[in-house]
């Protein structure tokens, strides 16, 4: 299977958007809000001093692929060291704000584009210093994701989102539900039958999962092009409509949310306790380790007879402003975003290309079911309120499943991501 069909489907999702020192990274006086001449061009001279780069990533996979890469890059360049740090891709925004004047963040972070906002507007990453390279290998919506205020920023690594996960062994592919009604009678029935397993499981505590019960008739977070900060569209007739099936899923799944995280989730589904999950490309290394014979399908739609519409992501690689050495980073990050580098991180870890490349291996037949999601999927906002709806979605997500009254929380909800907009 080519990259050819998903660049069509991220092409589609473009236009519904409309270091081992403080030698090596240390603080300066005033934050960078742009890159010299040289640099934004791609023209800078390199160094020719021994210098380590530090390069934070997650575990579980882009971890193995930072150092493989980093291996490479130093054969090619035998004066640069590439260090990993463990910093995970969600914590990376706030740990730059506090590190990064401090002299003891990385030349290079994993964020995912949702926040670059915040990253912009802190004044905690370079402009990409290359743009044509950038925009003319990378993935349209990767690059789309990655524009603020009409500026490219950071280097794009995986385009990702999630899907419905299923146990063959619990349930054959004829069986996937297509609605949630659907899915909740299949599960009333096996439930019954297996009263040691679940139908169906989730995290039932997070927005970043929930969102998709808000997006009935086209309903989005932020607005269609997920830029208009005057409204969240999270307490519209829509969204509380669809966060009611949300809640509807706890007589299936009773479980209370803070006991149904994706670890416990997750876990329920590799031990062969769960005959269906959400999850996404990031589980599929997990799944194939613990034996399971497995499938990814489509989410199960509302009414109108389509999969519900999911969060898209691109996680990338940003060069603080904080670095010494933005040139050599700058560098090594687009390094990562050659064929050979993403096409390692795709056997790593599944994680599906920001660039065009060949999808063969034996991740391919599980891409399939996430390209088709995709095509339902939207880009999370990158507007620097997704902080307020990150910071309290949560809560209202586990409030509702517990019980609490949907519109109120909706409305809660909105009115505290309006009143961050309006501050």
């Amino acid at each position: 299977m080519k990259m050819d069909i998903l660049k069509r489907t991220l092409m589609a999702l473009t236009a519904l958007s409309c270091g081992v020192s403080m030698t090596a990274c240390g603080g300066k006086d005033d934050k960078q809000s742009g890159n010299s001449a040289a640099e934004q061009s791609g023209t800078a001279s390199m160094t020719d001093e021994e210098i380590t780069l530090t390069v934070w990533e997650s575990v579980d996979g882009p971890d193995r692929w930072i150092k493989q890469a980093g291996e490479a890059f130093t054969k090619q360049y035998p004066n640069i060291r590439i260090e990993f740090v463990n910093v995970e891709m969600n914590d990376a925004s706030a740990a730059i704000a506090m590190d990064g004047p401090a002299g003891t963040g990385p030349d290079l972070f994993a964020a995912p584009h949702d926040k670059l906002g915040e990253l912009v507007v802190g004044g905690h990453v370079l402009k990409t210093a290359n743009e044509k390279l950038v925009k003319d290998e990378a993935l349209p919506t990767c690059v789309d994701a990655l524009t603020y205020d009409g500026i490219l920023y950071g280097y794009p690594s995986a385009s990702e989102t999630y899907a419905l996960y299923y146990n063959k062994a619990l349930i054959s592919e004829e069986e996937i539900p297509e609605t949630w009604d659907e899915l909740i009678d299949w599960c009333k029935t096996f439930n019954a039958k297996n009263t040691d397993k679940y139908g169906f499981v989730m995290n039932v505590a997070s927005g970043y999962y929930a969102i998709i019960f808000t997006t009935a008739n086209g309903n989005r977070l932020f607005g269609k092009d997920g830029t208009d900060i005057s409204s969240s569209y999270l307490a519209t007739e829509d969204s509380i409509r669809g966060m009611e099936v949300f809640q509807k899923l706890r007589t299936i799944l009773p479980v209370a949310a803070s006991d149904m995280g994706s670890d416990t989730a997750d876990g329920a589904f590799l031990a062969g306790k769960a005959a269906m999950n959400i999850s996404g490309p990031w589980s599929v290394a997990n799944c194939k380790e613990a034996g399971l014979d497995f499938g990814v399908a489509t989410l199960p739609g509302f009414a109108d007879d389509q999969p519900s519409a999911s969060f898209s992501g691109t996680r990338a690689m940003f060069v603080s402003a904080y670095s010494e050495y933005p040139t050599e980073t700058a560098k090594f990050a687009e390094f990562l975003m050659s064929e050979e580098m993403q096409e390692l991180r795709y056997q790593i870890t599944g994680a599906l290309p920001a660039i065009d490349c060949d999808l063969s291996g034996e991740y391919a037949e599980y891409s399939e079911g996430f390209l088709e999601q995709l095509e339902y999927a939207f880009p999370m906002p990158s507007v620097p309120q997704m902080a307020a709806f990150w910071e309290a979605s949560d809560s209202a997500v586990s409030n509702i499943w517990n019980g609490a009254d949907v519109k109120t929380e909706l409305d809660a909800l909105d009115k505290t991501i309006v009143g961050y907009v309006s501050e």
